[in-house]
């Protein structure tokens, strides 16, 4: 048995977890009816989703505590490449939008949620979320509050002992050690996962929406697959795409079945300390990427509310369309601290061109009937990126102090 799982795990973890897909998808048509195993989906994502909160306000703590005087972490590049992408995700759904229209088959929502009525209210809720009871955004996984107290605590401990400092460092080492353990059952959580996803949604119910899907899937692959390979190439001048696609590889895939950034920042963490990046960038740039890196969030949003403005045949020029990408890229970074996430975020788009609430909130309701694809491909796009773009600005530091150390895969 020791020898049998010590090949395992020499085996690399992206195919293992592909062979948890493969079998997933075969036990989901031989026996449909073995719901226990959709349980093993269930226990990875919550181990990822209870140690990820508790991860993010150690390592954010001790990397800033360690931080020493005159050391670059490239926060302030890396944020403004997530602007950008955000952005330029928004307007590549606006202009896909305007190429292949879609049009929605409308229904009531079954959903009771209530969305913000205006990127104010968005705002307020983020500024509140960062002012949020430390217990309460750790029961909460409101990252945006962990973020701010591991931040402020950090500042204030420099001037600690280096016993204190060291504590930390060991503490932020032993929960990084917790969630290696945790990554190592991804191939059985992943397999669950997609037992759970074909059993219990189908693909029958998306086939009414395949246009929509198409426009959605196919804007966030361009995004993927040229948008953000033209930005890091822009950066670095040199081939992105064997980057590009250890992201989409080792995070993307992940975050497809997870469905939650939230969840996937310690398989995140992992992949960059794979790539030999800096810890006290990463260390915050990816739970901060989770909050407000959201290309997909901006296209899902950009790609719905005109769907229904051509479906309610409103007369739409592209300037005002345009004006639509802005603020799909603003609201998309607010979208994690509000209830429903993204979707949610659909009313307060819709409202730029005149469509009453009502008629918004159906929209949302064909959001969710998709969502078993729209949402796994966001995250996926979310995800993956956040690595992306990590990784970029570290290479440009690395390449101009003359040390390019990171590695491709």
């Amino acid at each position: 048995m020791k020898e049998l799982m010590l090949k395992w795990n020499r085996v690399s973890l992206v195919k293992r977890i592909l062979a948890g897909i493969i079998v997933g998808v075969i036990l989901a048509l031989i026996v449909p009816g073995a719901t226990g195993i959709s349980l093993f989906g269930s226990l990875f994502v919550s181990a990822l989703k209870a140690v990820a909160p508790v991860l993010v306000l150690l390592l954010v703590m001790s990397a800033i505590s360690n931080h020493q005087k005159g050391r670059k972490t490239n926060m302030k590049s890396i944020l403004v490449l997530y602007a950008i992408s955000t952005f330029l995700a928004g307007l590549v759904a606006v202009i896909a939008s305007f190429i292949f229209p879609a049009s929605l088959s409308l229904v009531t929502s079954s959903t009771n949620l209530t969305p913000p009525e205006g990127i104010v209210e968005v705002l307020k809720t983020l500024l509140f979320n960062v002012v949020d009871n430390p217990v309460n955004a750790l029961m909460n996984a409101n990252y945006i509050g962990i973020l701010a107290w591991a931040i402020l605590l950090g500042i204030a401990l420099r001037n600690a002992k280096e016993g204190t400092k060291s504590l930390l460092t060991s503490g932020a080492d032993a929960i990084s050690q917790i969630v290696k353990w945790v990554i190592q059952f991804a191939p059985f959580g992943i397999m669950g996962l997609v037992f759970d996803s074909i059993t219990t949604n189908g693909l029958e119910s998306l086939l009414d929406y395949g246009r929509l899907l198409l426009v959605l899937i196919g804007c966030m692959l361009l995004v993927a697959l040229v948008v953000n390979p033209l930005i890091v190439y822009a950066r670095l001048r040199e081939n992105p795409y064997p980057l590009v696609f250890t992201c989409l590889r080792e995070s993307g895939i992940t975050a497809f079945f997870t469905r939650s950034s939230a969840a996937n920042i310690p398989i995140n963490m992992r992949l960059c300390e794979k790539l030999k990046l800096n810890p006290d960038t990463y260390s915050v740039s990816i739970p901060l990427g989770a909050t407000i890196n959201m290309s997909g969030a901006a296209v899902t949003i950009s790609v719905l509310t005109l769907a229904a403005v051509h479906t309610l045949g409103v007369q739409v020029d592209f300037g005002t369309a345009l004006i639509l990408s802005v603020v799909s890229a603003v609201s998309a970074v607010g979208a994690s601290g509000v209830a429903g996430g993204s979707l949610l975020i659909i009313p307060l788009a819709c409202s730029l061109f005149g469509i009453s609430n009502d008629i918004a909130m159906q929209v949302v309701g064909v959001g969710f009937i998709i969502g078993v694809l729209q949402d796994s491909c966001e995250t996926a796009l979310n995800s993956s990126s956040d690595v992306l773009f990590t990784a970029t600005e570290e290479r440009a530091k690395q390449r101009k102090e003359g040390n390019p150390t990171i590695a491709n895969a």
